[in-house]
């Protein structure tokens, strides 16, 4: 049990740490709303890992011969949409400076930051591959669910800890002129990294 859960802990962090570009969406969506909302979206991003980390488990090297041939075209929809997400926060940020006090705008909930979080990194096939090399490599498909769960709670802390300095940095900025300032940096990097998946 122990070895299966800390091969998950040592599992999920090393899917989560890479800052890519589901963390620098965390931590801008936490700066620009609230911290309750960036945790929602950062929990989606483990589930997803959590997700992919049971699919392993249960039958990972069939799945990722599955994926195999359609990875280039995921990883063409994962792109296309985060370019779509950094031009939507983009204008988004844009149209709340210029836009009229009688207009209020409609608010980001944690529900839609989960699901949308969780869709968005389910569409990275790579990680249901990693999980799967990692699950055949190591064997500890014996103790699969100590390593779903050891998975998805490292996975989890990481992008936490994500959301709470996104909340900070969010806190540090909280005028207008920083927010915006912010959300255009967040666009521009996941725009950047976004493209580099492919």
């Amino acid at each position: 049990m122990s070895a299966a859960f800390l091969a998950g802990v040592v599992a999920g962090y090393g899917i989560a740490v890479p800052v890519g570009a589901i963390a620098v969406l965390i931590a801008g969506l936490s700066a620009r709303t609230s911290l309750r909302v960036g945790a929602a979206a950062g929990l989606g991003a483990a589930t997803a890992d959590g997700v992919y980390a049971l699919v392993a488990v249960l039958g990972g090297a069939a799945l990722a011969g599955l994926i195999a041939p359609i990875a280039t075209p995921l990883r063409w929809v994962a792109a296309a949409v985060l370019v779509g997400l950094a031009g939507y926060t983009a204008v988004g940020a844009i149209r709340r400076r210029h836009r009229a006090p009688e207009r209020p705008e409609r608010p980001t909930t944690a529900l839609r930051a989960y699901l949308g979080i969780l869709g968005l990194t389910l569409l990275n096939p790579a990680t249901v591959v990693y999980f799967a090399a990692l699950v055949l490599g190591r064997g500890v498909a014996g103790g699969g669910f100590w390593f779903v769960a050891g998975a998805f709670l490292a996975s989890a802390s990481w992008q936490l800890l994500i959301a709470g300095g996104g909340s900070l940095v969010g806190r540090l900025l909280t005028g207008e002129r920083g927010r915006l300032i912010t959300a255009l940096v967040s666009s521009a990097v996941i725009a950047v990294l976004a493209v580099q998946i492919l």
